[in-house]
């Protein structure tokens, strides 16, 4: 899965979710009780599959989190002092921008 794709989905799914709120809320008025029972039930129906897809990015999302981590562990690992390096590298970078103000 794709970053590009993901984020594709992520816009449509949420695109497609705020279109039947916005359907239920602004036709609340003038629909009778069947109608307003078959309009719920599709708000529920886009509500629980936008949760759906929502966790399945949220799981993908965390996935290459973990992976990237352990790739920078084992880095760091195997180049001790390449990571104590970019340690330094990055405190003083931080030290600059903080004295700055």
């Amino acid at each position: 899965m794709s970053k590009d794709t993901s984020s594709e989905n992520l816009r449509a799914e949420l695109k497609n979710l705020a279109d039947t709120l916005e359907e239920v809320l602004s036709s609340t008025t003038d629909k009778s009780k069947g109608e307003l029972d078959k309009l719920r039930q599709k708000a529920r129906v886009a509500l629980d599959s936008s949760r759906e897809k929502l966790g399945d990015s949220g799981e993908y999302l965390a996935q290459t989190t973990r992976e990237a981590a352990q790739k920078a562990d084992g880095y760091v690992r195997d180049n001790p002092w390449h990571g104590v390096g970019i340690g330094a590298a990055i405190g003083v970078a931080i030290g600059m921008l903080i004295s700055r103000r």
